[in-house]
């Protein structure tokens, strides 16, 4: 059997970003031939695409994600899209997600207050999950899957 990889949706070529538009990363997939690729956008599914920005907002000390424009509050949609997808794929090897997203980025996400300015860098709303779901598997984004795979991004 083959490794299970999550991979942000984007980064595979797949059109889902807010802008409808891709961050295809060729590098990942050539990497990760030898693992069955499972493909991860929560935000796309609800609200379409191309679709309003979202942010992460600390609100009263705690995240919220926030759409830039209407500022409608849809932590607990996004939340429920990544629960239920982790639920389908119990069991993974390896996760690399999109860096400064406000669902993947893992460390590198701006956090706003309520002002929209940036007080600090942290977790998407979907990485944040992850990384207490599969405790024990290593999660990066592309940027450092490229640093540790110095072969492989000479290719860009």
């Amino acid at each position: 059997m083959k490794k299970k990889v999550i991979v942000s949706a984007c980064l595979l070529g797949e059109c889902c970003r807010y802008d409808g538009k891709t961050k295809k990363t060729d590098v990942v997939e050539e990497a990760l031939k030898e693992y069955e690729i499972i493909p991860f956008c929560p935000e796309a599914p609800l609200f379409g695409t191309p679709r309003e920005r979202i942010n992460v907002v600390e609100i009263n000390g705690k995240k919220r994600i926030v759409t830039d424009e209407t500022n409608k509050d849809v932590t607990q949609l996004l939340e429920d899209e990544t629960n239920t997808f982790m639920k389908l794929h119990p069991k993974v090897d390896r996760i690399i997600l999109k860096s400064k997203s406000p669902s993947c980025g893992y460390g590198t996400t701006p956090v706003l207050n309520e002002k929209k300015e940036t007080v600090k860098l942290g977790n998407g709303i979907a990485a944040e999950l992850m990384s207490k779901y599969y405790k024990n598997i290593k999660i990066e984004d592309e940027l450092n899957f490229m640093k540790h795979n110095p072969n492989e991004s000479d290719r860009l």
